[in-house]
């Protein structure tokens, strides 16, 4: 019985942590203490186990070092600074503005303001990365609004639930750096393959919305022409958007012929994009109004968070910024906004900062959990048993990546993003290189496959989050005075069941197609067509040409065939040394007896250099 536990121990320590997390105990607290109570089983079992079992005490003796490991890490750095610009732009009425600005842009239309919350929830993914924030600023801020112009109650919340999970999988994502780093790769080679996956996805929210607008046009209705208190003008936006179109081309031809070339697009876009801001500036401050009051508030508006977008997520893909320093721009960035729109205080500095300190110290314990889970783990051969349980599934590449899909889905239901990241995912890393998948690649999977963790009942914190903001009771509707319904749980839960569909169906499409994703590698290079030129002579024919040396000095051909000029061929098939790289007088080399090596002396006093003849 005894020698069955042994042999058996990564299996009955994994299901055992499992229980563990499901009594409810604190994620860093059992694994560590799983870790431990299992290392000193394994310890005693060790004898037992047939070799299965690595594990001694000295062993801990390994664990300073591992804790080191995490605390000197410094891609991790990148959290707190990305939650720290979360929590601060958030303070800055940033969300407010943008919904409040983009909704009556989108108002005329069917479906309007949910198009706004999905438009709003991308843009807040992308400067902020923390899915609480996004949540919770939407429901306050749009809920009330949709409820109060008769949109269906199981629509709104799960627009706005899902909208706030794109922060999960667009750039700068928390759970892409944790990733990142649990599976050895690159932060900004996660963050390029992720990009377009989240494009998608919020185009994929957005189409559902087009469909239902037109299936069930009572649902979500346009906002009444009393509620566009921004007026019309949408025209008027268009010829913005077409004269920054047009400073683009011209910006893009002239920056073709200069030496900033290779960074037109991004270059070109700056120019458009700030031209088009301060032609709004000028005809706002001037009173000239030659744009309309929509159209000049939606770019005032919009601009500063594409331009600190551009600032965090522009500098890393350009490679001028790691992700860390690119965190620190933005948190740098978000205070300036902040203050720009003076509100900018003491207050939301100690808020951040608590909100900031909290959320480090959490996924920190978490990490020096998985460390003490991980030393045991291995030590009992778990990787190697997870491994062969994996490799060995039917199908290849594609079962595994099915399998997994399925295992991390389920798992969700029970555990969040960050204790997918610390306990599995490390699991999965030898297997998926084993089978040769690409590691960004199988990471942008599970991202997504995550997001799920937030939409799906019974632990949903994405749900959590709405109901949190979401009225409970009747209220008294602000502007128009009249009694409202409140949001029950269940409609919530139902709201996000067709969202928790759309982000099983863009698993299965990053899957079919992994080019979504691969693209971060840049173009193939066509080694067809490359030529090998050293200057000297060069390298042709096989090697056979020589590789010239200063003063006159020449290699040999390889091959044994002497060179031209009376060479001796050395012994081995080196092929043959020229007479130039003999003594000072230029006389060929006499090889010595026996071949085995061949002492030449360099000019110049240089000393002589044994040269191998086998």
């Amino acid at each position: 019985m005894m020698e069955l536990i042994a042999q058996n121990m990564a299996p009955i320590m994994f299901v055992s942590l499992i229980i563990f997390l499901l009594l409810g105990y604190p994620v860093a607290f059992s694994l560590a203490a799983n870790g431990l109570v299992f290392f000193i089983v394994g310890v005693e079992l060790a004898p037992l186990s047939g070799g299965s079992i690595n594990l001694d005490w000295p062993l801990l003796l390994a664990m300073p070092e591992r804790f080191w490991g995490v605390l000197s890490n410094e891609t991790l750095l990148a959290i707190p600074f990305f939650t720290f610009m979360g929590i601060v732009l958030e303070k800055s009425g940033m969300a407010e503005d943008l919904l409040d600005t983009i909704g009556q842009l989108f108002g005329p239309i069917r479906g309007g303001l949910a198009y706004a919350v999905i438009i709003v929830g991308a843009l807040l993914a992308a400067t902020t990365g923390v899915v609480a924030a996004s949540v919770i600023a939407m429901g306050l801020i749009s809920l009330p609004i949709m409820l109060r112009y008769g949109y269906d109650r199981r629509i709104a919340s799960g627009v706005i639930a899902a909208s706030g999970t794109l922060a999960q999988i667009i750039p700068p994502s928390l759970v892409l750096i944790v990733l990142a780093d649990q599976l050895g790769r690159s932060v900004g080679d996660m963050y390029k393959g992720a990009m377009i996956p989240g494009l998608v996805l919020t185009g994929l929210y957005m189409l559902y919305v087009l469909v239902m607008s037109i299936v069930k046009p009572a649902s979500m209705p346009a906002l009444p022409k009393e509620a566009r208190t921004l007026g019309s003008g949408v025209m008027s936006f268009f010829v913005a958007m077409a004269i920054a179109i047009a400073v683009y081309f011209l910006a893009a031809q002239w920056l073709a012929t200069t030496a900033a070339a290779k960074n037109t697009p991004i270059l070109a876009s700056s120019i458009a994009v700030i031209f088009v801001y301060l032609m709004a500036l000028i005809d706002k401050a001037s009173g000239l109004d030659r744009m309309s009051h929509l159209a000049q508030q939606v770019i005032i508006v919009l601009i500063p968070p594409l331009a600190l977008i551009f600032l965090v997520l522009g500098t890393i893909f350009l490679g001028v910024a790691t992700p860390t320093e690119g965190g620190a721009m933005g948190a740098v960035g978000a205070l300036i906004l902040s203050g720009v729109k003076k509100r900018l205080s003491m207050e939301v500095v100690r808020e951040a900062l608590a909100a900031t300190t909290r959320l480090s110290a959490f996924v920190m314990f978490i990490l020096l959990g998985a460390r003490v889970f991980s030393l045991t783990f291995y030590g009992v051969n778990g990787h190697i048993w997870v491994e062969h349980l994996l490799v060995s599934l039917p199908g290849g590449e594609m079962g595994f990546l099915i399998f997994v899909s399925m295992l991390v889905f389920f798992l969700a239901f029970f555990l969040d993003f960050f204790e997918l990241a610390f306990i599995i995912v490390p699991l999965l890393v030898a297997p998926a290189e084993k089978l040769g998948i690409d590691l960004i690649w199988f990471g942008v999977i599970l991202g997504v496959n995550m997001q799920t963790s937030f939409m799906h009942p019974p632990f949903g914190f994405a749900l959590f989050f709405l109901r949190s903001v979401a009225p409970k009771v009747p209220f008294l509707d602000k502007v128009t005075g009249k009694l409202t319904d409140p949001v029950k749980t269940s409609e919530i839960y139902w709201g996000a069941v067709p969202f928790v569909g759309i982000q099983i169906l863009m698993i299965g499409v990053v899957i079919a197609f992994p080019s979504l994703v691969m693209h971060y590698k840049g173009k193939p290079v066509d080694v067809s067509h490359v030529k090998v030129v050293v200057p000297g002579g060069g390298v042709g024919g096989g090697l056979g040409g020589g590789l010239s040396l200063p003063g006159g000095m020449g290699l040999p051909p390889i091959g044994g065939k002497p060179a031209a000029g009376g060479a001796i061929p050395a012994p081995g098939g080196l092929g043959g040394l020229p007479p130039g790289l003999g003594a000072p007088s230029g006389k060929p080399v006499t090889p010595p007896a026996g071949g085995a090596s061949l002492g030449i002396p360099a000019p110049m006093g240089l000393g002589g250099a044994p040269i191998s003849g086998n």
